[in-house]
């Protein structure tokens, strides 16, 4: 109904240029139209996807279809990383019934559709060392969602994790006396949706005490009142608590047994308790700065505040129990991640294994090892992990591997930026 007074034909025009980055004047003596109308006609098309006004709580809020301003997809990073990450993520695939349909957003889609998709990059990622012809080819063929975000601003919070070496021993003694455990055998993880299809998605862990259903022990009866003392479940023993509770937010890590050999352990099971993290309490309480606030501001804290280590640990009363890893850290798809390809993300609102490309800030270190500077950079990465802190559509985990800079990279980011996910179009 606007063909008359030229401004379908400018929409159209205005579209297909903005998804090459340019914003172009329609001149004419046939469409002449004012500047003011063409700005006002740009701003309607972005405000397709307006920033949240309140939380996604579900898969059909998070995710938000593309259809212009498109990233430029160039990836910083060696085609061999990503081709592993998506070799590992198709043996979690594979497992997946055939029926099994994944909701990007309100859009579902099977399981072979997501194979296919993940296949199909890597054809064209081999193919082409073109970036014009390989975002040519992404955005024919590929539907692209752009994560909601968080409230206000549609930007995702982006930090990242990675695997730590701590010294430990397979004995306890006077030097070597918190120790890591094994999933209780009690520890039971209930299905509400069996009572009731309102809790569908819902679950609780608990444990059985005579007849009593309980929640699970807390960090602080675990820790300080020795809850599990008796139960035969340590793995090993380390020297430091601040260690121990820095191995539960990773998830993963490789402990040296001091006789050369290490053993991997990654996460099993958690008490089920809501992550509540440390930082944000050190910061509430004005014991510490947002400057001054990374994982390595934490440990100097807490380093010479040995009296405020119990206290500030046990603030947060969730606790993670391990198992011996073969292969290197796990996630939540039961494959092993991959250095700078896995992310996190919540799993009750993304598709699990799916295609993802941010856009971000990494670290540049110095020959210190300090931060020097921050960078741009753009990637493409799998969904194939989670976390108790990574809730919502505004949060993402990015695994940095083991290292020194893997370390550095995780303690200190904490960068807002852009999160979308890709699946082959339907034929």
């Amino acid at each position: 109904m606007y063909h008359k007074s030229g401004l379908y034909i400018i929409a159209r025009k205005i579209s297909t240029d903005t998804e090459r980055g340019n914003i172009i004047a329609v001149t004419g003596p046939k469409y002449k139209l004012s500047w003011f109308c063409g700005i006002l006609l740009l701003f309607l098309i972005a405000g397709c996807q307006p920033a949240l006004k309140k939380e996604a709580k579900t898969p059909e809020e998070t995710l938000r279809q593309v259809r212009y301003f498109y990233p430029d997809f160039f990836d910083d990073m060696d085609i061999e990383s990503f081709e592993h990450a998506v070799r590992k993520n198709l043996e979690y695939l594979n497992r997946v019934p055939e029926n099994q349909l994944f909701l990007y957003g309100p859009d579902e889609y099977s399981r072979d559709q997501v194979i296919e998709s993940q296949n199909l990059l890597l054809k064209i990622l081999h193919n082409s060392s073109d970036p014009e012809e390989i975002n040519s080819k992404i955005k024919e063929n590929f539907n692209i969602y752009r994560a909601a975000g968080r409230v206000g601003n549609r930007k995702v919070l982006f930090t990242g994790y990675f695997e730590p070496i701590y010294d430990a021993r397979l004995c306890p003694d006077e030097e070597y006396k918190y120790p890591i455990y094994r999933r209780p055998e009690d520890l039971m993880k209930i299905d509400l949706s069996a009572f009731n299809s309102r809790y569908k998605g819902e679950s609780i862990t608990a444990r059985l005490e005579g007849n009593t259903l309980l929640p699970y022990y807390s960090r602080k009866e675990i820790e300080d009142e020795e809850a599990l003392l008796e139960k035969k479940l340590e793995i090993a023993w380390l020297k430091n608590p601040v260690d121990v509770a820095f191995l539960h937010i990773q998830g993963s890590g490789r402990l040296h047994l001091g006789d050369g050999s290490f053993i991997s352990v990654g996460y099993d099971a958690s008490n089920g308790r809501q992550y509540k993290s440390i930082g944000k309490y050190l910061l509430e309480m004005e014991h510490m700065t947002k400057e001054e606030m990374s994982m390595q501001g934490i440990r100097d804290f807490l380093s010479s505040h040995p009296e405020m280590v119990n206290e500030v640990l046990n603030y947060n009363p969730s606790y993670i129990f391990f198992r011996i890893l073969e292969d290197g850290p796990v996630g939540n798809l039961g494959v092993p991640v991959t250095p700078g390809r896995t992310l996190a993300l919540d799993s009750k609102l993304f598709p699990k294994g799916a295609i993802c490309f941010i856009e971000c800030e990494k670290p540049v270190a110095n020959n210190e090892g300090e931060v020097e500077k921050w960078e741009k950079f753009t990637r493409f990465m799998i969904n194939q992990d989670t976390g108790g802190a990574i809730k919502g559509a505004g949060r993402a985990d990015i695994f940095w591997g083991a290292g020194k800079y893997a370390e550095l990279a995780a303690g200190h980011m904490k960068q807002e930026g852009s999160l979308y996910v890709l699946i082959k179009k339907s034929k």
